[in-house]
């Protein structure tokens, strides 16, 4: 089980099945559905909350559900990091709340699960969500060509960015 993190503006809390439904919600508001396509709350349940390998916080703000936070992990010691993605409803895009949660669970994955990289892979279109993680510490490492769907269903390119322990700030 994670545990609750406390970042300087948020808290990240393992999602529950009663997530999904708020969750879902979230994902289909047109500003966040566009780089994540096609959620509904079974979808949300059944490959983020429920999903084995996946782990997934709540994202919140004075209590209130504003989004999600998650990662998954790389166990071969050859290969060991982690790998990140967020959303968070659009009230609350532009405030700094997305940098401080992926602040927060980069430091989670770095100084208490043992990770020396984690990477994230942004829509290369998605120039504010990359903008983020730049401040946080992540570099562009190089383009996925026809990498994921967009909802149209057109393949489109993600941008690979990694940050090592060293540039976290």
């Amino acid at each position: 089980m994670n545990p609750v993190l406390h970042g300087t503006q948020v808290t990240l809390r393992p999602a529950t099945p009663d997530d999904a439904d708020t969750l879902a919600s979230i994902l289909a508001e047109p500003e966040v559905g566009q780089w994540w396509p096609r959620y509904d709350a079974d979808r949300v349940r059944a490959e983020l909350i429920d999903a084995r390998d996946t782990k997934v916080f709540a994202v919140e703000l004075e209590g209130g559900l504003i989004g999600a936070i998650l990662y998954v992990e790389e166990p071969s010691p050859d290969y060991r990091h982690a790998s990140i993605d967020i959303f968070l409803h659009p009230a609350w895009h532009g405030k700094g709340l997305g940098i401080d949660a992926v602040r927060t669970l980069a430091r989670h994955l770095i100084h208490d699960r043992g990770h020396h990289r984690l990477a994230i892979d942004p829509a290369a279109a998605n120039e504010k969500a990359i903008r983020t993680y730049k401040r946080v510490g992540f570099r562009e490492v190089g383009v996925m060509r026809s990498y994921e769907r967009n909802p149209d269903g057109e393949w489109q390119d993600c941008l690979l960015m990694d940050l090592l322990e060293r540039d976290l700030d």
